[in-house]
């Protein structure tokens, strides 16, 4: 039993015993804040556009940028790529891709309105702390300029955020569902829980908030950077050749998500040089068999684990998960 329970414990997470602790194992005090916190930022974007009666087009310019044509078009080739020039070779319909084909549903129904509010929301309380002066530092420089400088720091935010997911215990219990796929292909993209994007928002909105001022961030730059943050995910085995040194691969990335190798490495989302800055950066090499993903023992319940179980049950089940057990940093 002790080995079980531990296997379930994250990044610096602690199995804590007796007392209260009965209570603590039944409910997992850090997600239940983590749940709390994205809800204040919600009800924040929600009060801000409420007031100025555009709730229903910023969330339909939210659908509209992260489910773009552009976004749609790229999954659908990389489906067909994987068929053709599998990194790893598979049915040709695996559970893994019907499961994680569930969890497309989940990004398009609730993940995309719920990030949609949440940068509306962080980018309200930034202003409130860093005044109006912000907005006019940069008026003299390129609007496109500016966007360019923008998507890098976000990036960086994202590349910080992703390092505490795999620091933090309670930022872990949110990314470990996005680690248990076993047959890693580019709709794993979606397998996220949906409040496992309250650190990378807020890390994200900063640049947007300072940089950028008054002037409204490119849309087709963030389609663009959720196509390159989709295709790493891609059962293939590119590694991009020399530019796979500045842009994250499949095959870089697909390390990353190895149950086998270092965990912590190659935690960039579109590039590489914050891994490499970093000491994080492992290349993957010509010829390198590709590794298999997925957690080491299974920790969290699977499709691939529990095959008797419909995909919605185990959804749901895989959602609940973070706040039912423990695991404090």
């Amino acid at each position: 039993m002790t080995s079980t329970l531990a296997a379930r414990t994250g990044p610096g997470e602690e199995l804590h015993t007796g007392g209260s602790a009965d209570v603590r194992a039944r409910v997992c005090v850090p997600s239940v804040l983590i749940l709390l916190a994205t809800m204040v930022v919600v009800s924040v974007g929600v009060a801000a556009l409420s007031g100025g009666g555009q709730l229903a087009s910023t969330l339909a310019s939210g659908w509209a940028v992260l489910a773009a044509p552009l976004v749609v078009g790229t999954v659908g080739t990389l489906l067909v790529c994987e068929r053709r020039w599998p990194a790893q070779r598979r049915e040709a319909v695996e559970r893994g891709l019907i499961h994680d084909a569930w969890f497309l549903v989940v990004h398009l129904a609730s993940v995309i309105p719920l990030m949609t509010l949440m940068s509306v929301g962080f980018s309200h309380l930034l202003d409130d702390v860093l005044g109006g002066s912000w907005r006019s530092w940069s008026d003299a420089f390129p609007s496109w300029t500016l966007s360019m400088v923008t998507l890098v720091l976000m990036d960086a935010g994202n590349w910080l955020a992703h390092w505490c997911d795999h620091r933090f215990g309670a930022l872990w219990r949110m990314h470990a569902l996005h680690h248990s796929q076993e047959e890693l292909n580019v709709l794993t993209s979606f397998r996220a829980h949906p409040l496992s994007h309250f650190m990378g928002f807020f890390l994200a909105t900063i640049p947007v908030v300072v940089v950028m001022g008054d002037r409204p961030f490119a849309p087709l730059l963030i389609t663009v950077y959720v196509c390159l943050g989709t295709l790493p995910h891609a059962n293939v085995p590119w590694s991009f050749g020399p530019v796979g040194r500045i842009l994250v691969s499949p095959a870089y990335h697909r390390i990353h998500h190895s149950s086998e190798g270092v965990s912590g490495v190659n935690l960039g989302i579109v590039l590489t040089l914050w891994d490499v800055g970093s000491r994080r950066a492992r290349f993957p090499q010509r010829g390198e068999v590709a590794p298999l993903t997925g957690i080491a023992g299974r920790p969290l319940v699977t499709e691939q684990s529990d095959r008797a179980t419909s995909h919605l049950v185990l959804v749901v089940d895989q959602l609940v998960e973070p706040f039912r057990r423990l695991g404090p940093p």
